[in-house]
């Protein structure tokens, strides 16, 4: 009651100032508390009196009747109000007085005593004493029906303020009602002392309980997910021991359902002086922002064509992978498509896409549960593998990959076949984690080189290989600048009456780099893949062309020059343009170039590349198809491309004639180039038994090291200086044997023949 009746004192505003500006006003004088002394004792008798009549008055109403049956609590009443009215008349009238009074009123609107009741009792009890002080004054009776009519008012104006505020205080909650109903937040108030849980409309609905307006904390936090009820108690103290400003927390919590929601909780912690300390705050659900969270979570760790994990998933994995310790074998596949971006380049990427999807399907049905697949990017595939009872687990994992993607793949109307090269690296290596993914892939490095559909196994060497690799690539883009690149010739020969006649040079590229001679199968790869090959090729084909028609001047004048080309060279747009250049610059005719392709080139042919090679067929220069025979394309692209020359695989003339299949194989092509049109070279000639072969099978022209290893100019050049037969096999074509050919020849004198 204390701490009610400081709360009221504070409400009502009563401090000294205001207390002294009301004496005033009623004109208060310290004379008047001494007339009222001087007859409290006479009075004594009066109250006892008046109080006895008052309660038997009061008796009469039906709407007190439940607060005066009580005869313990009438009695306690009577007494208070004895005692009240003594106070009245002998002060003393301080701040004990107010306080007193202030009191008295609190205990009367707690035990249920309206305000008018109140009033009108002060009504009764003024005329009362007014009766014993004035008993024989003839205007007593007047001034009793005064207080009668000014006391009616004085209600009448008290209602009239109480029923403002209170329209003020319904008008308050209604807005706050309302406000209450269009929010989608429950609201909450928490009496901590008391354990007392107000718990709006909303917040039990949202959960779909039945509405109760109070009960104990138990019936929020029992509710809480149990991995989050920690969290949450921890976030209510931290609050209640001042380290935050105010609640917030995100939680789940139990719906009536069983399921759980998502909901943000917001709290303000309160010291009551009437109630102790209380807590309220709202309470929202964020399901929906929870659940979109969750998809962008997902969303950025799946790759949105496959749904496999993408690359920053995998590292993830791998990480906790290698984090944790166990007995048992571990390793990282890193698959790769073959040949996918002719998938892409034919077909269009939106088939590709489907082929990516498909390829998804049968790699998950190959690894095993725990095991976990991702997609790295583009046509490459990394399938994380643990708990292997041993290493050879993976390569089993692996051969059932590459088994699958071997199936044909049906789509539409259209049957494709696919494969894949794979790589396959430990987690751990001599105890210490190793960099996985990069050693998977160095292993499927290998397995491209190797010939492709195939896994390979990752070893220490392959690190150093790779890092020569690494040093190669970074010594090739400086090599041009330093002059470090040479070109080696090697003659063409034509068979003419038993005996090889020179008419030809093939310009092969070599590197000489920190004094060593590195061969093409080690470097043009990397300028192949950094694209150098297109300034390289350029550099190639002009140092070709000079150095040839330089013999050409000094008497070799039907040599001609045969230059490989590269598919990144023709995909230039320019580079009829830079040929017609270097053939100006250089001063040699167009019908003394070779320029020689792959059959891997013409299967990747597009219309830009087609339309090339008839510009360069146009201007004179010839094409040659290379190592004809080692891949896989269609005859039908010998009359669909403007050649000129066919070249016999070197691996087909070697078994010859010992290897009778390699033989029909040979005179197969031989005759095929022959009848469509096509001078046949063949490559690889190392004895006389090649040599009386090609003359028997009709093959006209040759080279290899039977005639001469490839030779710096400068050696090629002392072999033209000398007379007749060499220590090579091979002979200056003489004047007599000079007939109309396809190919050119050069005679001692350098005159030209026709």
């Amino acid at each position: 009651m204390e701490n009610e009746l400081k709360a009221l004192v504070e409400r009502v505003g009563l401090g000294g100032q205001t207390i002294l500006t009301r004496t005033r006003f009623l004109q208060w004088k310290a004379s008047d508390g001494q007339r009222l002394n001087r007859l409290a004792s006479r009075m004594e008798e009066a109250h006892q009196a008046f109080t006895d009549k008052l309660y038997e008055h009061l008796g009469n109403f039906d709407v007190l009747t439940t607060t005066l049956g009580d005869e313990a609590r009438l009695a306690r009443l009577k007494h208070s109000q004895t005692d009240y009215y003594r106070r009245l008349w002998s002060g003393p009238y301080d701040r004990g007085y107010v306080n007193d009074r202030l009191l008295v009123g609190l205990v009367h609107q707690r035990v249920g005593v309206d305000l008018e009741w109140y009033l009108g009792a002060y009504r009764l009890y003024l005329a009362e004493m007014l009766g014993h002080l004035l008993e024989d004054s003839p205007q007593r009776e007047v001034f009793d029906s005064l207080l009668k009519a000014v006391f009616f008012d004085m209600i009448l104006a008290i209602d009239t303020y109480s029923a403002a505020q209170r329209q003020a205080l319904e008008d308050s909650e209604a807005r706050l009602a309302r406000a209450l109903r269009g929010s989608e937040d429950g609201i909450w108030d928490w009496d901590i002392e008391a354990d007392r849980l107000y718990l709006s409309e909303r917040w039990t609905e949202m959960l779909g309980l039945p509405a109760e307006s109070t009960s104990s904390s138990n019936r929020w936090f029992d509710r809480v997910h149990p991995d989050d009820l920690s969290g949450l108690r921890e976030a209510i103290g931290a609050h209640l021991q001042g380290h935050t400003n105010s609640l917030v927390h995100e939680y789940r919590i139990r719906t009536r359902c069983g399921d759980y929601l998502w909901v943000l909780v917001r709290g303000v912690v309160e010291d009551c002086r009437r109630s102790g300390r209380r807590m309220a705050g709202s309470q929202t659900d964020i399901s929906s922002r929870k659940a979109a969270e969750g998809r962008l979570r997902h969303a950025a760790r799946h790759d949105s064509l496959t749904g496999l994990a993408n690359r920053l998933h995998l590292d993830e994995l791998l990480h906790a992978a290698q984090q944790r310790t166990s007995n048992r074998d571990s390793a990282l596949l890193f698959v790769d498509l073959d040949r996918f971006k002719l998938i892409n380049d034919s077909l269009g990427h939106g088939v590709g896409d489907l082929v990516l999807m498909e390829v998804a399907k049968r790699l998950a049905r190959c690894v095993r549960p725990g095991d976990h697949l991702a997609r790295f990017g583009g046509d490459e595939f990394v399938a994380l593998l643990g708990d292997l009872a041993c290493a050879a687990d993976a390569e089993r994992v692996a051969q059932r990959m590459l088994d699958a993607l071997r199936q044909p793949l049906q789509l539409g109307e259209r049957t494709l076949s696919l494969s894949a090269s794979i790589g396959i690296a430990p987690l751990w290596l001599d105890g210490r984690p190793l960099d996985a993914l990069q050693a998977a892939d160095l292993a499927l490095y290998r397995a491209k080189n190797a010939g492709k559909d195939q896994f390979s196994l990752y070893f220490d060497d392959l690190r150093g290989s790779a890092q020569r690799r690494l040093d190669l690539e970074s010594a090739l883009s400086q090599a041009v600048a330093r002059d470090e690149y040479v070109l080696h010739y090697q003659p063409i020969c034509r068979l003419e009456n038993g005996r090889p006649y020179l008419v030809g040079v093939e310009a092969l590229l070599r590197w000489q780099h920190d004094g060593q001679l590195i061969g093409p199968q080690e470097f043009i790869p990397i300028l192949e893949e950094s694209r150098e090959i297109v300034r390289v090729g350029e550099w190639v084909l002009r140092e070709a062309c000079h150095q040839v028609r330089c013999w050409q001047l000094l008497g070799q004048t039907q040599l001609y020059c045969s230059v490989n080309l590269s598919i990144r060279q023709l995909q230039q747009p320019d580079f009829t343009d830079r040929l017609i250049a270097i053939l100006d610059e250089t001063g040699l005719a167009p019908s003394r170039l070779v320029l020689e392709i792959t059959e891997t080139l013409l299967m990747q042919h597009s219309d830009t590349v087609m339309a090339t090679l008839q510009q360069i067929a146009d201007l004179g220069v010839r094409l040659a198809l290379d190592d004809f025979g080692t891949g896989y394309c269609s005859l039908g692209y010998l009359k669909r491309f403007p050649l000129h020359l066919l070249k016999v695989d070197r691996s087909f003339i070697a078994g010859v004639p010992e290897d009778a299949d390699a033989a029909v194989i040979s005179r197969a092509i031989i005759g095929l180039g022959q009848s469509l049109g096509l001078e046949v070279i063949a490559e690889g000639v190392e004895r006389p038994e090649h040599m009386q072969f090609l003359i028997d099978a009709g093959c006209r022209y040759a080279q290899g090291y039977g005639f001469s290893r490839p030779k710096a100019a400068a050696d090629l050049q002392r072999s033209f200086s000398a007379e007749g037969c060499f220590e090579e096999l091979w002979c200056l074509l003489p004047d007599h044997a000079a007939n109309v050919r396809r190919i050119g020849v050069c005679t001692p004198s350098g005159s030209r023949t026709a």
